[in-house]
């Protein structure tokens, strides 16, 4: 298929303007296909000149230009050239179009808990054509009529009001102009919950078997909705303007939602089957107020074209935070920022695929999708933060409300939106930019001082070898011993000159200094030899769960970059974690730990560190409060050895914090059984079989894939490189554990099939769902320099799609990280800090 160019949007958009979509949608027709009518209507400026209309078919019916038919075989690679374009334009094209298993275009998936099939459309970044025929580019926006025939008694919605005028058939109301990848319909026997506020008809939908989970969470998902909606209309001083508002919890979902106009789709992991931590919840509602930004900046006001694809994401991020912080009960958002997004962030940024926020070329579409990561959400998001504290909050808001009001219904591009707010400030934003926007890379701040009480202080910032630049940072420092913040500066500026700070003079030299303790930038901050020496002691003590974010982020990064010994990070968990009250430090830290030491210790120190983690987890299980037992239980379950113990809480009996009946819990316990040789695929099968659900299924592929077996590793391979039935889900679940072994020379032999299989699934499942997958099943288990020299080799000579590349790099650039955490490190121990 051909990938849309840049050059080729702009000028098609200069040539045409789209004036109406009219799209038919017949999903009665079978399993595997539907019928698919769309009706362009659209002007040329140059009469006598040629365009092209964006076109995936399954089979092609007719097409009419002009009262003229087109042959079907006129499309080729995606595409149909238009000819001879008149001043008034109409295409009509009648195509069937094919369900994919995905996550893009019109996906479908069946329940097994019923039977049910449901369907729901995704038409970013470029598979709106699998939908319907259209000028696929986000500059060319139109409004929609749609028409949608389903089987009786199904929930249908998309992105305008609609009616059912008779058993089967729905009418939609003309939408406003939209983006051809925000298009998008749900239907299926969807279980419904509907509310109203201020005049905003509500509602939230998921599939029947999952009632009874929508009906347990939809009172706090409304909630978080109606303060989104007081928060963001006042804030941007433009009413709702999409009608209706639908959230669907939709199975097989790649993303964590899209913010499709009027019809959200988020996936249905949110839903929790079981237990949901008050860090769970906020991720729920984080993501629920991030998609309703984007009603007003991404959808009200889209980008011109992809290469500023981050701006939208930075500013839900961005937004989704300070309304959780100010709207909701979420008063500690940025902490839970600062840990499960921010440390994503700074990963991609010291990665060799690292790039400045803004001014990235996308010469194409597939390229763009590239560059969606922890740099166009979460750093983006801190240098949104940062503006708004470098110009004023007053002139920050005041500019995008001006953006929006100016831009409503259009497109702009970052140079608008730094317009807009340059209309309100005298702060110089082309240097600020410059600085923040477009430059690669995360600078590390030390603070120096010599004296007790200190004499000298002197702040040093270090950027990239690889990325130098000049970003001015605006934060502080505090000092702790014993648990007591002794002092905290008022906040100063660092810029490319070291600076002193005559407040610390004379001070109590602290056991633990911490610049940047109140995260206001984008940093690393490097600890002195003091306190490293104190971290395992003094961070327990620490009351501020914002400065104990902070420095589980300087360990964990300086792990990443060789600065700080695992097993220092180990120490501290043991010590720390336990004692922790902060639910996002509880629910993330255990997780970030786990993975870590399962790479950057050697083979033979890994499993007596998974152990010393599940006996610190399962001590807390009796220790913690009741909200805090569920986030222990769980780790407790994935890392533990003890094999009575395990059966017990996969049998949902002796499980502690209530939960016994939690068969998300169960399945943890059975995977840990699964991974020490302790469950057979009978075992597999029986759990299966009472959990017959689309989750159940998955876990049981995971389940399979990660017993330490031959003929196990063997059997999913054979699935991941030879099943073309396997959904995205199932890929995904297989690969997250296709690499765990107890014993490396278990899975060495597949390294190579990695390369050789996973890139080949693009094919396939699609660009979204090969590069996440790819991801998950990177053998970094394998740290060895032979793997980090077949992955390099196959960088070099293999054949991948840009966003599975980007995974394999990224993957390569954490091996190497560990593999020189190793080296450094080797044969080190840590006693007492030391």
């Amino acid at each position: 298929m051909a990938i849309l160019l840049q050059t080729e949007a702009t000028e098609r958009a200069r040539l045409i303007t789209v004036d109406r979509y009219r799209v038919r949608l017949d999903l009665t027709q079978g399993d595997t296909e539907f019928a698919s009518q769309s009706h362009i209507e659209f002007r040329c400026s140059e009469p006598g000149a040629s365009t092209f209309v964006d076109l995936k078919a399954a089979s092609i019916e007719s097409i009419s230009f002009n009262g003229k038919q087109i042959d079907a075989g006129e499309v080729k690679g995606g595409r149909l050239e238009l000819t001879d374009l008149q001043a008034d334009n109409v295409l009509s094209v009648t195509t069937r179009m094919a369900y994919t298993r995905d996550g893009q275009g019109l996906h479908r998936a069946v329940d097994p808990a019923d039977g049910q099939a449901y369907v729901y459309g995704m038409s970013f970044l470029d598979a709106a054509p699998q939908i319907y025929a259209c000028f696929d580019q986000p500059d060319l926006k139109a409004p929609y009529e749609l028409q949608v025939i389903a089987p009786e008694g199904w929930v249908v919605a998309g992105n305008s009001p609609a009616r059912e005028s008779a058993p089967g058939e729905w009418h939609f109301e003309q939408s406003k102009p939209l983006a051809t990848y925000f298009f998008t319909v749900c239907a299926g026997p969807y279980a419904t919950m509907r509310d109203e506020h201020r005049g905003i008809p509500l509602a939230i939908h998921a599939r029947a078997s999952l009632r009874a989970d929508l009906e347990r969470h939809a009172p706090q998902i409304l909630q978080v909705t109606r303060q989104g909606f007081d928060y963001f209309q006042e804030l941007f001083g433009i009413a709702y303007p999409w009608g209706e508002y639908h959230q669907f919890f939709v199975p097989e979902f790649n993303a964590g939602a899209m913010e499709n106009p009027g019809c959200v789709t988020i996936r249905d992991q949110y839903l929790y089957r079981g237990a949901a931590t008050h860090a769970e919840v906020l991720q729920r509602s984080n993501t629920v107020l991030h998609e309703m930004a984007h009603m007003w900046f991404g959808d009200l006001v889209s980008m011109k074209w992809w290469d500023d694809l981050w701006l939208n994401e930075s500013f839900a991020e961005y937004m989704a935070h300070r309304s959780a912080t100010e709207a909701t009960e979420f008063t500690d958002a940025w902490v839970d920022f600062g840990v499960a997004r921010k440390n994503w962030g700074y990963a991609a940024d010291r990665a060799p695929s690292t790039h400045p926020i803004a001014g990235n070329a996308a010469p194409d579409s597939d390229s763009a999708l590239a560059n969606f990561d922890g740099i166009s959400y979460a750093k983006g998001c801190s240098a949104l933060r940062q503006l708004a504290a470098f110009v004023g909050d007053d002139a920050f808001i005041g500019g995008v409300r001006d953006y929006l009001n100016q831009h409503a219904y259009g497109n702009a591009t970052l140079a608008d939106f730094l317009d807009a707010i340059a209309a309100h400030t005298d702060a110089d934003l082309a240097t600020w930019s410059t600085g923040w926007l477009e430059t690669a890379g995360t600078d590390e701040i030390a603070v120096e001082v010599a004296g007790d009480p200190i004499s000298t202080v002197r702040a040093v910032r270090t950027t990239p070898e690889a990325h130098p630049a000049d970003r001015t940072h605006v934060f502080d420092v505090a000092g702790f011993s014993d648990g007591h913040e002794l002092w905290r500066t008022d906040l100063f500026t660092l810029g490319a000159d070291d600076g002193e700070d005559a407040h610390l003079v004379g001070r109590e030299r602290p056991n633990l200094l911490l610049p940047n303790a109140s995260d206001l930038t984008w940093v690393v901050p490097v600890f002195d030899a003091k306190t490293l020496d104190a971290v395992p002691d003094e961070l327990p003590k620490i009351a501020d769960a914002g400065a104990r974010q902070v420095v589980w982020s300087s360990l964990l990064n300086g792990m990443a970059l060789a600065a700080v010994d695992p097993r220092l990070v180990l120490r501290t968990f043991q010590s720390a974690w336990p004692v922790e009250d902060n639910q996002s430090l509880r629910h993330w830290i255990p997780q970030l730990v786990v993975n870590a030491m399962g790479y950057y210790l050697p083979y033979e120190e890994r499993a007596a560190a998974r152990v010393e983690i599940g006996e610190t987890a399962l001590l807390a299980t009796v220790a913690s409060a009741s909200a805090d037992v569920v986030d222990a239980a769980r780790v407790a379950a994935q890392t533990i050895d003890d094999e009575p113990l395990l059966r017990e809480w996969a049998e949902g009996s002796g499980s502690p914090g209530g939960l016994g009946d939690d068969v998300e819990f169960q399945w943890l316990a059975l995977h840990r059984l699964a991974a020490l040789g302790l469950a057979d695929d009978a075992e597999i099968d029986r759990f299966a079989a009472a959990d017959n659900t689309l989750t159940g299924r998955q876990n049981a592929l995971a389940a399979k894939a990660i017993q330490p077996t031959p003929e196990a590793k063997k059997w999913a391979w054979e699935q991941l490189g030879g099943n073309d039935e396997l959904s995205n889900y199932e890929a995904l679940a297989i690969a997250g554990t296709v690499f765990t072994a107890p014993d490396p020379a278990l899975v060495r032999p597949y390294v190579e099939r990695y390369f050789e299989v996973i890139p080949a699934l693009a094919d396939r499942l699609g660009e979204f769902a090969t590069s996440k997958i790819a991801r998950a099943a990177f053998p970094l288990q394998v740290t060895e320099p032979d793997t980090s020299t077949a992955a390099h080799a196959a960088l070099d000579h293999g054949r991948m799609t840009a966003n599975v590349r980007r995974a394999v790099v990224d993957g390569a650039a954490v091996l190497d990280e560990a593999l020189a955490s190793m080296r450094i490190f080797k044969g080190a121990r840590v006693v007492d800090g030391r």
